[in-house]
């Protein structure tokens, strides 16, 4: 069911066709970046120590990390058995000496979480070997929203049942896209359930939120699909996990896909990111819930996986701090297979960019000509980077909402044709 691949590398050539701007960086003062890495990224690693029962030696080790951070040097890992050692220890050349400021954000972002793995021995054979730290987050990330998960598992019942009508098709899946698109605000690693995160998930949001919004072109395509082949690129488990889910369900009932594969993180990273074992927990989660709907979801889903139809796939690179445009060979030759990439979330929306200081008038479209098949980037704001939007918009923005660019009320919907 699950597929571990290690990432290659050889690193395909084709790269953005515009010139590549500087990295954003942790040492902008004042920038979102610099707050995560001063405050954000300790604040995570002392709740990790907060919600497991880890014994005294790793948490004098994730102390020790804490401690590191933002002056410390960058270093290479030290845990010897892991899967992914050597890619990393290539990933951290350029950076080794480095203090965490200094250093491409997005780096930084996916070393600390690999850091977290190595001060929890995630890879060592021993008692804590492949315990998610995030675990208890990630439960809970379901449970606090089960009346969201109701209201949206019975809105993909009724659109399963409604498929004859081709309007009626193209609403539902404008709908469930949608829903997928705001299921990304309950990213863990940015509001905690344990914090004080909200537990009510809107299912739908204004249009006047969504600052580019090219739905109407994949609904278009998506309801003349027999049969094809749908990937998707997973961010968050929990709520947004379900968005995936339903839509993947609606997909697969009304055969618009004959197969729809969700790639996934091979490890725990960014507290809230899925792995396979959490779609195999939240499908669990669905078979044994008590509401009808929940229950029919969960069965419909467990058969998907069952018969082929739904495939989970992992792969390092997934955790790996490289830019989309550096994806392994092998990888983009298996994505180039696919009719329709769903590429969801902040982080990956940052990966497709390389996370760098584009002018946000750039075309998305243009600086993600490299992608070896369709897709379609579902985006809550989380970060100070943006793509695609007009003169006007810019404008506008900062006196509606000052911090527009990173509190998560703001989405995008951004399609992008193949161009290979």
């Amino acid at each position: 069911m699950s597929v571990v691949a290690m990432a290659s590398n050889e690193i395909q050539k084709l790269r953005p066709s515009l010139p590549i701007p500087t990295a954003i960086k942790g040492a902008e003062i004042g920038s979102f970046a610099h707050f995560t890495v001063t405050v954000r990224l300790p604040e995570i690693a002392q709740r990790v120590i907060a919600e497991n029962e880890f014994p005294s030696s790793i948490e004098q080790n994730l102390a020790a990390l804490i401690g590191e951070i933002p002056n410390g040097e960058i270093r290479d890992l030290q845990d010897a058995d892991a899967p992914d050692l050597a890619a990393w220890t290539g990933y951290i050349e350029p950076y080794k000496g480095s203090n965490w400021l200094d250093v491409p954000w997005y780096f930084v972002e996916a070393y600390f979480y690999r850091r977290i793995l190595e001060a929890t021995t995630y890879f060592q054979v021993g008692s804590w070997q492949n315990v998610d730290p995030y675990e208890k987050q990630k439960r809970l990330g379901l449970e606090t929203t089960i009346d969201a998960i109701g209201a949206l598992s019975g809105f993909v019942k009724s659109a399963i049942a409604s498929t004859t009508d081709i309007e009626t098709k193209k609403s539902a899946f404008r709908q469930l896209l949608s829903a997928d698109l705001w299921g990304n605000r309950v990213d863990l690693s940015l509001w905690p359930i344990m914090e004080g995160g909200s537990s009510r998930v809107e299912s739908t949001r204004e249009q006047s939120y969504i600052l580019v919004d090219d739905t109407p072109i994949i609904a278009e395509k998506v309801v003349n699909f027999q049969n094809l082949r749908v990937d998707f690129i997973v961010d968050n488990a929990g709520f947004e996990l379900i968005g995936d889910l339903c839509l993947a369900d609606y997909l697969l009932a009304s055969h618009a896909a004959e197969v729809v594969y969700l790639h996934l993180k091979a490890h725990p990273i960014f507290v809230s990111d899925a792995m396979s074992k959490d779609v195999l927990y939240t499908i669990a989660f669905l078979t044994q819930a008590t509401d009808l709907n929940l229950k029919e979801l969960g069965w419909r889903l467990k058969d998907y996986l069952d018969n082929g139809r739904l495939l989970c796939q992992e792969n390092f690179f997934w955790t790996s701090p490289l830019a989309f445009w550096e994806m392994p060979e092998s990888l983009d030759q298996e994505l180039s297979n696919s009719n329709l990439i769903i590429v969801k979330g902040d982080a990956n929306y940052r990966r497709t960019v390389g996370d760098r200081h584009w002018e946000y008038t750039t075309p998305y479209q243009s600086i993600t000509s490299y992608f070896p098949a369709p897709f379609v980037a579902l985006r809550t704001l989380k970060s100070e980077l943006a793509t695609g939007l007009s003169t006007e918009q810019l404008k506008q923005l900062p006196q509606q909402d000052t911090q527009w660019l990173t509190n998560g009320q703001w989405g995008v919907i951004q399609f992008v044709e193949r161009d290979r």
